[in-house]
């Protein structure tokens, strides 16, 4: 790694002008904060970043946010802004030896009366113990760091660190803010060879990702087309972006959040949505099979009895088909959970039993209803008493169940819809008898 603080020249964010040969990413860098675009939330006077920048004291912090957002450029600007040295170290590059680097000029750099800001890009990356490794630094005022992930903090990030960073959230830029990155490459280059149709399209494919679209731009640029494309040609011509999902990341819960939320919530086209975006980017179905039968049992359950059948019909289904045929029939499972009556009456009745199970330990049932296989349980009074229910006209008796120590208690509590409306009849009828024979 070359000298990170050359004696001869304080290393600060590089704001000159890029090369004419360099990338258009690079040559459409914000030169100021007030440039960045999609991050005014942070960047702007009342933001928090604006607010630091503002005092002319930046604190310690993580910017986490899709790629393409505008970290990196970002924590440049912000040193410059303060008058800083920029260090830059990346997590998936470098190791201790690097980081010990990095402290050692940032400690020479103090005694020289000048700060460092320390971006660490990916910094994730690091395992638990090498995070650690920045706490004295960053308490001590060696350095103030800015690190940068893609990943949830709250996953990614020791908490001690946490502790001494404000967690500052960049957004995936909009439309608009896309738009606004295409207009600043054609004040440049010139007229992209696109429709406006096409133009829209290209804004779309970029999925939120600024430095993706200023390199399809830069591609478009290049082939020198003589007529301006529509978004089929545009299509065939241009990669589309690949959505951004990581199946052990944050991601992944966020998505099956949002689909076991629409099923719940009954909004079956928002609930086709998000299982396609889930399938179309590589979950494996089984995956979503177990999660469909959860749904089923947790947000239905006897409010719709066929949920249950349905969703392992639709797991056999897949195992039979495989992919892509067998994809159908999670979806069609996902359709019927989606439009069917829900109710948690089953699931609430588990929690409830089982805490009352665990609370009440191991009380005798009543010995009526116990099981008297020798001489001396009859002798000693098991199964005395007990009404074998098909002998009464209703096929019901009304007997007690429940230990001698502890009163009824009642778990489950049917909704008044779908099949548990029916349900809710029959144990209103068997109520009404069970207190016609103790009154």
């Amino acid at each position: 790694m070359a000298d990170l603080f050359p004696d001869s020249l304080p290393a600060t964010a590089d704001t000159d002008p890029p090369r004419e040969d360099a990338p258009l990413a690079d040559r459409l860098r914000p030169r100021a904060l007030d440039e960045v675009v999609g991050q005014d939330h942070l960047t702007g006077p009342e933001g928090a970043i604006g607010r630091m920048v503002a005092a002319g004291r930046l604190s310690s912090m993580v910017l986490w946010g899709p790629p393409g957002t505008g970290k990196t450029t970002i924590a440049r600007l912000l040193a410059d802004s303060v008058g800083m040295r920029f260090e830059s170290v990346s997590a998936v590059f470098s190791g201790v030896a690097d980081l010990k680097k990095a402290f050692a000029a940032a400690d020479k750099a103090a005694a020289a009366g000048q700060r460092t800001l320390l971006f660490v890009d990916e910094i994730h990356r690091f395992n638990r113990a090498q995070q650690d490794g920045f706490l004295p630094f960053v308490e001590r005022g060696t350095v103030t760091l800015v690190g940068a992930t893609t990943e949830n903090p709250s996953f990614a990030l020791n908490a001690a660190l946490l502790s001494r960073a404000q967690v500052l959230i960049l957004q995936r830029l909009d439309h608009e803010a896309l738009g606004s990155l295409l207009d600043k490459a054609e004040e440049l280059e010139g007229a992209l060879p696109l429709t406006p149709e096409a133009r829209d399209a290209l804004v779309a494919s970029a999925d939120g990702d600024g430095r993706f679209l200023l390199n399809q731009a830069e591609t478009l640029y290049n082939a020198r087309m003589d007529d301006p494309l529509d978004p089929a040609a545009l299509g065939q011509f241009l990669q589309r972006r690949v959505a951004v999902y990581d199946k052990d990341r944050e991601g992944h819960y966020n998505l099956i959040s949002a689909l076991h939320k629409a099923v719940r919530g009954s909004d079956v086209q928002a609930s086709l949505y998000y299982l396609a975006r889930m399938l179309t980017a590589g979950e494996e179905p089984r995956f979503l099979a177990r999660r469909l039968i959860r749904m089923a049992v947790e947000d239905i359950g006897l409010a719709d009895p066929q949920a249950l059948v349905q969703c392992m019909a639709a797991k056999d289904a897949y195992e039979f088909l495989g992919s892509p045929e067998g994809e159908l029939a999670l979806v069609q499972a996902c359709t019927y959970l989606a439009t069917a009556p829900k109710s948690n009456a089953v699931y609430k009745a588990q929690k409830a039993s089982f805490k009352s199970a665990k609370e009440t330990g191991s009380l005798m049932p009543p010995q009526n209803i116990l099981n008297a296989p020798t001489k001396l349980m009859k002798d000693i009074g098991y199964g005395a008493g007990y009404s074998y229910d098909h002998n009464s006209d209703e096929g019901f008796s009304g007997d007690n169940y429940w230990p001698d120590e502890m009163e009824p208690q009642e778990y489950y509590m049917p909704v008044d819809r779908g099949f548990e409306r029916e349900v809710k009849k029959r144990l209103d009828y068997w109520d009404k008898l069970r207190n016609e024979r103790h009154s």
